[in-house]
């Protein structure tokens, strides 16, 4: 038994590199584009469609990847998919037209899409409910480790080296991780002791989209989702676009941004799991913790408003950090309610809809952008997403019981 708790983090680690590695990936070409866009003369809108281009092919992807990796299992699903992902990253140093990135990035978003279905499987493989969100939330701290470390290691390695090696050089990283993961990780059924509960068939799709779990996480995410990939992929343009903030000098408020996201990560996951072991049920804990991460993002309207850079930056990453703590709850909420048979299932199902809300995001922020050249009306659409979001979450879980045999 103590081999197996000492198991289940060391996997918890390997998924931790893993969503660093798909963020620094994700965000190569978001950190280089105020400096693209000035070299290949893109509109707004340019971007704005490769964006779309990523989350069009994530959505495509996604819908169908929980549903593979319900077949092949963690261990052989992740390693297909994060070989596959460092390809197309590779194949972002050999784009230079609008169209060569646009098909890169719709690459890039169909390969990624196995990645948090494989990760919530693993975690719900080998965690408890009471530590689920705790261990995605340490996890999920990828999400904004891989932000950090694209404006350290892409920008250094891109002035000296230039693009094709930049990509190159991500590629071979997720590449290195899967031989790692194909070596290391193993199921629980090669691990009894860590899980009582006995692997079964796949639940199939139509019983799966029957049950009201399923659409509260759809909506769940579809309503969240598009506040962090707005930040993610115009976070560097609006520091420059609204603050004057140059390329070299991005670092510094990027890391401050993420940094604090690590904390609601974290936290949240902490929190849920004390309220847990101080006598609250799993589902009430979370419903309350999701709240206090659904008023953090109230106040970034300020960064709209204000023109001190640092108060900006803060109130951003306090946004973040909110998103962060609700995605580590909302996650778990699907293995609450669901066996292991079908968490990819369904993860896929609700990743699919925060891509679909993606590229609404993608599409409104270029041509907002393009337009009024206003980040005001994006800005009160990231205040106020995640407390709508969490009424409809709750509106359509299960009151009682609920969960799916």
């Amino acid at each position: 038994m103590l081999v197996s708790q000492q198991f289940k983090w060391v996997v918890c680690t390997l998924l931790f590199l893993a969503v660093t590695i798909l963020y620094m990936d994700r965000q190569a070409l978001s950190l280089l584009a105020p400096q693209l866009t000035q070299d290949l003369k893109w509109k707004e809108t340019d971007y704005g469609n490769m964006v779309t281009a990523y989350q069009l092919a994530y959505a495509i992807g996604v819908f169908g990847a929980g549903w593979v990796i319900d077949r092949l299992g963690t261990r052989w699903g992740f390693t297909l998919f994060i070989g596959l992902w460092s390809l197309a990253t590779a194949a972002h140093g050999w784009a230079s037209s609008v169209i060569s990135f646009i098909l890169v990035r719709f690459a890039l978003g169909f390969t990624q899409s196995g990645c948090f279905p494989c990760a919530i499987k693993a975690v719900a493989e080998w965690f408890p409910k009471e530590e689920r969100a705790l261990a995605t939330g340490f996890f999920n701290t990828g999400s904004m480790i891989g932000p950090i470390l694209a404006p350290l290691v892409i920008l250094a390695v891109y002035t000296k080296s230039g693009w094709v090696v930049t990509c190159l050089a991500l590629g071979l990283i997720g590449w290195l991780w899967a031989l790692i993961w194909m070596a290391f990780y193993r199921s629980p059924d090669a691990q009894p002791a860590a899980c009582s509960e006995v692997e079964e068939r796949p639940m199939p799709l139509g019983e799966v989209l029957r049950h009201r779990a399923t659409w509260a996480f759809f909506f769940g995410k579809l309503m969240s989702d598009p506040i962090w990939w707005f930040f993610l992929f115009w976070l560097p343009k609006f520091l420059h676009d609204k603050h004057h903030v140059e390329l070299t000098k991005l670092g510094a408020p990027l890391v401050t941004v993420y940094a604090i996201t690590i904390l609601g990560s974290v936290g949240a996951g902490w929190l849920t799991k004390r309220l847990t072991a101080r006598g609250y049920p799993v589902r009430t804990a979370r419903k309350s913790v999701m709240f206090l991460c659904a008023l953090l993002p109230v106040p970034v309207l300020i960064a709209a408003w204000t023109e001190h850079v640092w108060l900006a930056v803060v109130l951003i990453g306090l946004a973040t950090a909110g998103h962060a703590g609700w995605m580590a709850n909302l996650f778990s909420v699907v293995s609450d309610y669901f066996p292991k048979r079908a968490v990819a299932s369904v993860t896929g199902i609700g990743t699919m809809a925060g891509a679909l809300g993606g590229i609404f995001i993608a599409q409104a922020a270029g041509w907002i952008l393009q337009e009024t050249g206003s980040y005001w009306p994006l800005f009160i659409l990231s205040a106020s997403a995640y407390l709508l979001a969490w009424v409809t979450v709750q509106a359509w879980l299960p009151k009682k019981g609920g969960e799916v045999q």
